[in-house]
């Protein structure tokens, strides 16, 4: 919704905007904007009388601003359906979703497209450093779009990514997640269908070949072209050397080497399935390769906040039990020495529920300590984590679980903090701390 407004805003709009519990980076990004943010949602706020509420997934029926607007019988959209009817209709317009990984791929993808002079415009849901915001309006033909499975308003409970009319369109890879608005797997399989639907038979899908809950979308009804990635058939990547770079090949054929500082094989699909996406919108492999060397990642993805002792301190978005492993593991690949401290706040919908909690365990095995934050929760902590014996600590209050790590740490620690939150500024307070 923050990069919505900072688009609206680029086309001349005046933008204002509502929402609670703001935090970085977003809200520096509206800060540097100009755009006026009001913390709450109160009724007083109708004394604005804007041409349009623009409505963000987050707001309810009983939201006492939204009641104001129905109650008044003012004009209100979506988010989604506002920016395809007010700006992505003469768009190529290349859409990146999937259970993981979408907002790195998106800001690949991007950076590819602007490096080789296409000026892309693009809605991302966070912010890499060479890119500078996470959206941006252009009069470039290609608009890039983190497509999301979640639904797009408490009036419109179709997934936000079929709004987006993409003609280039990644499915990163597909697991159960939102167990607070799907059942089951087979329900957000039949999401990525109605999103399969509205891809043109002249556009082209990239898949990960490995994903079984992919091919069974596929299956569903497919009438756009399709690339793999991830194997022999379409696009490979080769074993990453000690600084993560690795060879490149399309149907066996060599197209290049990727030289750069990334860890993890999840990166590696990240840049196979961009590095495919860039190609069907007219950028050769090689200038994609020369465009992701130079790539500096996302905020808040492994992101280095500070090293103090010798201690670093990193923020991650992951909230997802096989991001959490996939995270561990690429922290892991690229410091071979010193200790990981995995810090965790199960702070998504689903986790609150309880929905994958028994997958957690597994998915921090490569941290040598764990601790969690299990404020709020509807399931006991203690007793799911209980298999990872001595390593893991559960708190409820962040004071004490600042206190706990910073007792712990030594020179040459990892502090991997992980969260889709702000999680109380828990990273400052334990560089602080250290």
């Amino acid at each position: 919704m923050g990069g919505i407004a900072a688009i609206a805003q680029q086309a001349g709009h005046r933008v204002t905007g509502c929402d609670a519990n703001v935090f970085p980076p977003m809200s520096e990004q509206l800060g540097a904007l100009g755009i006026g943010l009001i913390e709450g949602y109160g009724a007083d706020q109708m004394s604005l009388s804007p041409d349009l509420w623009v409505v963000g997934n987050v707001v309810t029926r009983g939201n006492p601003l939204m009641e104001a607007i129905l109650d008044r019988g003012d004009r209100y959209q979506s988010g989604p359906q506002w920016l395809a009817e007010h700006f992505l209709q003469s768009k190529w317009v290349l859409a990146v979703a999937g259970t993981h990984g979408k907002t790195t791929t998106s800001s690949m993808l991007a950076w590819i497209l602007e490096h080789a002079g296409r000026n892309p415009g693009f809605l991302i849901g966070g912010i890499a450093p060479d890119l500078k915001v996470s959206a941006r309006a252009t009069e470039g033909e290609c608009f890039v779009i983190e497509a999301d499975e979640y639904d797009t308003a408490f009036f419109d409970k179709r997934s936000k990514f079929v709004h987006y009319r993409s003609k280039t369109a990644i499915l990163n890879n597909l697991e159960f997640d939102h167990a607070d608005i799907f059942a089951d797997l087979a329900a957000i399989e039949r999401q990525f269908h109605h999103f399969v639907r509205t891809i043109p038979g002249s556009g082209r899908i990239l898949i990960d070949g490995q994903g079984a809950a992919l091919k069974r979308v596929l299956a569903m009804g497919c009438w756009t072209p399709v690339e793999e990635f991830g194997t022999t058939a379409g696009w490979e990547a080769g074993p990453a050397d000690e600084e993560g770079g690795f060879e490149v090949a399309w149907q066996g054929k060599p197209v290049g080497r990727l030289r750069w500082g990334m860890a993890g094989n999840y990166n590696r699909m990240n840049a196979l399935a961009a590095i495919g996406a860039a190609r069907h919108a007219g950028v050769k492999p090689a200038a994609a390769l020369e465009a992701l060397s130079r790539f500096q990642g996302v905020r808040r993805r492994m992101e280095l906040r500070g090293t103090v002792r010798g201690v670093r301190v990193y923020d991650d978005f992951a909230h997802h039990p096989t991001a959490i492993r996939e995270t561990i593991a690429g922290l892991r690949q690229r410091h071979r020495a010193g200790r990981i401290l995995a810090v965790f706040e199960p702070r998504s919908n689903t986790l609150k529920q309880g929905a994958l909690k028994d997958a957690l365990p597994g998915s921090f095995e490569g941290a040598d300590n764990v601790y969690i934050h299990d404020a709020g929760l509807s399931w006991d902590a203690a007793a799911v984590f209980a298999p990872l014996g001595a390593r893991v600590r559960c708190e409820s209050g962040l004071p004490a679980l600042v206190a706990a790590i910073a007792a712990e740490a030594r020179d040459g620690d990892h502090i991997l903090v992980m969260s889709n939150g702000g999680f109380g500024g828990i990273h400052q307070k334990l560089l602080e701390s250290l």
